[in-house]
């Protein structure tokens, strides 16, 4: 659980979802799998939820509607492709699948928090030397006869950061709102959708988790129209989903999945050539694991650009501040002098 939503991190989806395959693999059933999960678990949300589930199964709701019931907390793929699993009897299969593409998701996840933790000290620390530096330069004044104190500059540059402390704090708070009303998404979509070179990873990623996705909901065999409106809600991002989407309603109507997608913006040409290969050899399931697959490794090397992207922006903001405080400071010093000479 986040401040930005009620449903379960993706960390903690890691060990129950591995657990509740292990335990059905070796035979146990999914009622007593979910009580040994929910014995071994500290989070207490995860165990209500669980207990949750285990309750409506035992008073006769399906696997399906019990995991439904709980869509507040649970990521809508774990929900599809358990009630998949229980229609086609292939809970176990679906069960693996879940904790191999949640493993990797937070394998995906800490690669991009691991790349850009050079960038976020970067920022962090221009922040911090620039304001000092501009604030000291700004109140820096050689026509002055008063002797500058240090100690009140101090003084002054602390309320500062405190104010810019608290506007970061508001924003924040703003932002988790947002969140909770659905709304944040769309902001910072568009930006992360957009904007270069963010819009490349983002796109990489969603159309890896797109492809993985569908090429478990297909193998699994749910209908391809609720495969793709399934697999587009996973690429966690709403203008990717609503692009996707538009494959729906031609795929009713009895379009092939290449003719479907070519409404489609974001889809790469790689990914449109391996659907067309999949729809022709009758293998969609292995070609959407392949394309996800390539998708992912492109996924990687938009990281590794962004940052490299991040890092010469970041110098360069940092010269020109430099240079500005250089320019500034000696453009003070030579005026007070001149005035001083009459010159």
């Amino acid at each position: 659980m986040g401040l930005f939503s009620n449903e379960i991190s993706t960390k903690t989806m890691v060990p129950l979802c591995r657990q509740l395959a292990t335990a059905y693999d070796a035979g146990i059933p999914i009622l007593r799998s979910f009580e040994m999960v929910t014995s071994q678990s500290r989070d207490r949300r995860v165990k209500q939820v669980i207990t949750d589930i285990s309750d409506d199964i035992k008073q006769g709701a399906t696997l399906a509607d019990a995991t439904r019931a709980q869509s507040k907390y649970l990521p809508r793929f774990f929900i599809e492709l358990m009630a998949t699993g229980e229609h086609g009897g292939r809970l176990d299969v679906m069960l693996r699948d879940l904790a191999d593409y949640f493993e990797d998701k937070l394998s995906i996840q800490r690669e991009v928090r691991r790349a850009l933790t050079y960038p976020s000290f970067q920022l962090t620390a221009a922040w911090f030397l620039g304001s000092f530096a501009l604030g000291l330069l700004s109140r820096l004044d050689f026509n002055s006869t008063e002797a500058f104190s240090l100690g009140d500059y101090f003084a002054w540059y602390a309320a500062f950061q405190l104010r810019a402390l608290i506007v970061a704090a508001l924003v924040f708070a703003a932002c988790v709102v947002l969140s909770r009303l659905g709304v944040f998404g769309w902001i910072w979509g568009a930006g992360a959708t957009y904007v270069w070179p963010f819009s490349r990873v983002t796109q990489k990623f969603g159309l890896a988790r797109f492809f993985r996705s569908m090429s478990l909901l297909t193998g699994s065999g749910l209908r391809i129209d609720h495969c793709i409106r399934n697999s587009a809600a996973v690429t966690a991002n709403p203008y990717m989903e609503r692009d996707l989407l538009k494959a729906v309603a031609p795929v009713k109507e009895g379009s092939t999945l290449v003719e479907a997608f070519s409404l489609s913006r974001h889809l790469t040409p790689t990914a449109r050539e391996m659907i067309l290969i999949g729809e022709q050899s009758g293998n969609l399931e292995g070609s959407f694991q392949k394309v996800s697959q390539m998708h992912l490794e492109e996924a990687t090397h938009a990281v590794n650009l962004m940052v490299k992207v991040m890092n010469v922006v970041i110098i360069l903001v940092g010269a020109l501040v430099v240079g500005y405080i250089i320019i500034t400071f000696w453009t003070r010093l030579y005026g007070a002098v001149f005035n001083e000479l009459g010159i």
